[in-house]
């Protein structure tokens, strides 16, 4: 078997042959389709895609924006609240000074009552004791005196003077005097 001998024009590589040309033809006509019918759809939703997030974007940095104001004003509202509460105690303190002060004013004012009332009452006790004395040592005083001067005292005017006189010269510090 012998291989045929190619011809001259057919084993050249570099001329082109009929296939090529419909090859190139088509590659075209291909081209042609895709650039006019794929590509367009292709790069407007690409654009689409593109203006979409551009948007994202800016709402993503609006947003931002938005949240640190809020953040901004939220601590400003925190810091109004710490300096109000800080306020509420002070006066807390202060109404709390205020009602012990009034309190122990209060208590002092009781306290004073009753050592008043305390000294009132041992003053009508005293009173109270002193007269009882008084009219027991002038009942024992005019048993006394009747036993020593031999006759009854039972004159009630008589043993008064008797017994206030007496009292007196007691009081005084005086010697007694005779009897009326």
């Amino acid at each position: 078997m012998s291989i045929p001998a190619p011809t001259p024009l057919a084993s050249n590589f570099l001329v082109p042959n009929g296939t090529f040309i419909v090859e190139l033809i088509a590659f075209v006509v291909i081209l042609f389709l895709l650039a006019k019918f794929v590509v367009p759809p292709i790069n407007k939703a690409m654009s689409a895609r593109q203006e979409a997030i551009r948007q994202q974007f800016a709402e993503l940095d609006k947003a931002k924006e938005e949240a640190d104001s809020a953040k901004d004003e939220f601590e400003a509202q925190i810091a109004d609240a710490r300096k109000e509460a800080a306020q509420i105690r002070e006066q807390a303190r202060e109404q709390g000074a205020a009602i012990i002060a009034e309190m122990r004013e209060q208590a002092q004012a009781e306290a004073n009552r009753i050592v008043e009332h305390g000294k009132s009452q041992i003053e009508a006790e005293r009173q109270q004791a002193v007269a009882s004395l008084r009219a027991e040592v002038g009942s024992l005083a005019t048993q006394l005196a009747g036993r020593i001067v031999g006759e009854s005292l039972e004159d009630e005017s008589r043993q008064n003077r008797v017994v206030d006189r007496f009292l007196a010269d007691l009081e005084s510090g005086a010697p007694a005097g005779g009897v009326n």
